[in-house]
């Protein structure tokens, strides 16, 4: 592909991207699974409305800055999950300003986060929604137990200001076992306290053609499925023609018979290695590792003659996608094997 864009540069194909989203859409509305995306990889709107056209009921964002840019670039997003822990003053205000504007869901795994919503909503006149987030294997956040869940659902329940909305958890990619066990017991432990339990969310995209293994939850949210990345191709989750995402980069030196320079390091490509080696996949080359990243440099070799000329371009699947969106102020879009335009990534670097 000849593009006239200045490099380094990150493509995404509209039209790969719009088939993943099929894709699991098609899957998870089989399954009677309600999809809501995790937006942080693709960090755009017009992604987000892409999804929400092909049957999304809303979307997840991790932080509220993430959430206010996709509400105010996305005419049609008016459904948010927050699925992260909410400490301090002034995330809750601005929380609270965006719950006035769409319907707006947090998440919480411990007593401090659930009463410090409730001092913050108890005067608001929109009561806020709050799921307990539950560890059912990833071991990052989340109550251990099912019994914990109850009690902390309980505590949201009775608190001022605030709505029980259910269970939330992000599993291993094995894990729908897991989820099936956990959420199960947790939700019998919760309505025999006379509590409803109005959803169970799970997400992830490693494991989400194995979302229907656990029935309990009524909705899924993945995220890197919009544009894959090599860290899901070695899983066999995708294959390199699913992958939507990629680098565009110059061959800037070839210093040696086995060695090529590019304009692409570790400001672009990303340092993440998730079990992988090497940083990243030039497409059509097999036989070429990206073996070293410096903050401007890629460094490619191969065990033979690298083949590659000074002003050559490479196309690139990154590692990890989502760390590459939030690099660069915009990305190029491809859509028909051509030049769309460029859409900026309205919340990147949205970590509050």
């Amino acid at each position: 592909m000849t593009l006239p864009i200045e490099t380094p540069a990150v493509l995404v194909d509209l039209d790969i991207a719009r088939r993943n989203v099929l894709a699991f859409q098609a899957y998870a509305d089989r399954h009677g699974i309600r999809v809501r995306p995790h937006i942080k990889t693709h960090k755009l709107p017009q992604m987000a409305e892409l999804q929400l056209d092909a049957g999304a009921i809303g979307i997840t964002c991790q932080k509220v800055t993430e959430a206010e840019a996709m509400v105010d670039g996305g005419a049609r997003i008016k459904d948010v999950l927050i699925t992260y822990n909410l400490l301090g003053e002034q995330k809750l205000a601005r929380l609270a300003r965006l719950n006035e504007r769409v319907t707006v869901s947090v998440v919480a795994d411990n007593a401090t986060v659930v009463d410090g919503l409730a001092a913050f909503f108890a005067d608001a006149g929109k009561p806020l929604t709050v799921l307990v987030e539950c560890n059912t294997g990833a071991d990052r956040c989340g109550v251990g137990t099912p019994s914990e869940a109850a009690r902390l659902a309980r505590r949201i329940a009775e608190a001022p200001g605030l709505r029980f909305g259910g269970l939330m958890t992000y599993p291993p990619a094995d894990g729908a076992a897991r989820v099936q066990a956990f959420m199960s017991d947790a939700k019998r432990l919760i309505e025999a306290e006379g509590l409803e339990v109005p959803c169970i969310t799970s997400g992830g995209t490693p494991g989400m053609m194995q979302a229907a293994e656990a029935p309990i939850a009524s909705e899924h949210r993945p995220g890197t499925y919009i544009y894959n990345d090599r860290s899901l191709v070695a899983r066999g989750v995708a294959s390199w023609e699913d992958c939507a995402l990629t680098v565009l980069a110059t061959v800037v030196s070839v210093p040696s018979e086995n060695r090529a320079i590019i304009d692409a390091g570790s400001k672009v490509l990303t340092s993440d290695l998730l079990g992988l080696t090497g940083y990243g996949h030039v497409l059509g080359r097999d036989d070429i590792r990206i073996d070293q990243l410096s903050e401007e440099h890629g460094r490619l070799v191969s065990d033979g003659q690298i083949g590659l000329q000074v002003g050559e371009l490479v196309r690139i699947v990154p590692n990890h996608a989502c760390v590459v969106t939030n690099m660069v102020d915009a990305v190029h879009v491809i859509e028909g094997g051509a030049p769309k335009g460029t859409w900026p990534v309205v919340a990147r670097g949205r970590v509050l």
